[in-house]
């Protein structure tokens, strides 16, 4: 597919723009005018070049047919890749920063929670040095379950990971070219961006910055999505719950032990007694229970090892529409 525009030359894909805004998009139709008002404006406030590119990552409404449409308006700074199915948001980051050619990298989120007026703040961090930006939500716009139960899976998952990001939840980061090269090097399956981004980063720092409440639309991360989000995160970048697994295992094989020492004694010196069967079957089915805990927990492990032999591309990609010809690839 050609494009019927002529990219504006200050931006051409000859000339690297200096921040790149990586956008993943899954049915956002109700959102995305809304988006293209206040985005273009806030990055040509930056007197930086620029590019922006939006993942369309499988998404089920209009959501392609208008990003289509933004860069048919927009050549010269616009560029959309088009997934060929639903891959998930970080592959939808990793596959923006693969065609991505700044030096400054903002990942951005579609849904307006987080202002694009924003970027400013992340961008002139950037330049201070920092190779890596993390953001703060101030006045969080999300219920007060899934306020205290982001900072539950936080506390936990730095004590799992030793990664320290206070919000881990909030995708508007900033990543030196740096760092956006050695996370491009990586060809792992699963992966968390931000957690992998900050295992690389030379000076990370985090900054706050405004959060609003969502455009249009629904959230696309239900509460299982959450769950499964962090549990892939721990998993992903430690060992550490096989460990804790593992001494939970001794400790438990040590009482239990004693445990049938002290029943041992006590049928010899006071006989065989009946009272105590059912306190047995608890015991038995606790032990059970983290048996098969410790079996899935092995087996997500396992899994990650099978997916990442098979080497299968981590997404498809449809068509790439940029200052040129549209084209096809996977990745």
């Amino acid at each position: 597919m050609s494009t019927m525009h002529e990219a504006n030359p200050a931006v051409s894909t000859s000339v690297s723009p200096a921040v790149s805004i990586v956008i993943p998009v899954y049915n956002e139709e109700a959102g995305l005018a809304q988006l293209f008002a206040r985005l273009y404006p806030a990055l040509d406030a930056l007197g930086e070049t620029y590019e922006i590119i939006f993942i369309n990552d499988g998404s089920r409404d209009r959501s392609a047919a208008i990003l289509r449409e933004q860069f048919q308006a927009r050549p010269d700074v616009t560029r959309v890749i088009l997934f060929n199915g639903n891959f998930g948001q970080h592959m939808a980051i990793l596959a923006g920063f693969e065609h991505a050619r700044g030096e400054i990298m903002i990942t951005l989120d579609a849904d307006l929670q987080n202002p694009p007026e924003e970027i400013g703040k992340l961008v002139a961090k950037a330049r201070e040095g920092y190779d890596y930006v993390g953001t703060i939500r101030m006045q969080r716009q999300d219920s007060a379950f899934r306020r205290y139960a982001s900072k539950a899976m936080n506390a936990l998952r730095e004590k799992i990971t030793r990664i320290k990001m206070t919000d881990q939840g909030c995708m508007l980061r900033a990543y030196g070219r740096n760092i956006v090269d050695a996370i491009n090097s990586c060809h792992e399956v699963y992966t968390f961006v931000p957690a992998l981004g900050y295992t690389f980063a030379r000076r990370p720092v985090e900054i706050e910055v405004a959060h609003e409440e969502r455009a249009a639309g629904e959230s696309k991360y239900s509460l299982y999505s959450l769950i499964r989000l962090n549990f892939d995160l721990m998993t992903g970048f430690s060992i550490v719950p096989l460990q804790w697994f593992s001494f939970a295992g001794i400790c438990i094989a040590a009482l239990s032990f004693l445990f049938t020492a002290f029943l041992a004694l006590r049928r010899l010196f006071i006989g065989s007694e009946a009272e105590g069967v059912f306190t047995l079957f608890g015991i038995a089915f606790f032990l059970i229970g983290m048996t098969l805990f410790g079996i899935g927990l092995l087996g997500e492990y396992v899994g990650r090892i099978y997916q990442q032999v098979r080497a299968r591309p981590r997404y498809l990609v449809q068509a790439v529409l940029q200052g040129g010809a549209a084209h096809g690839e996977e990745r």
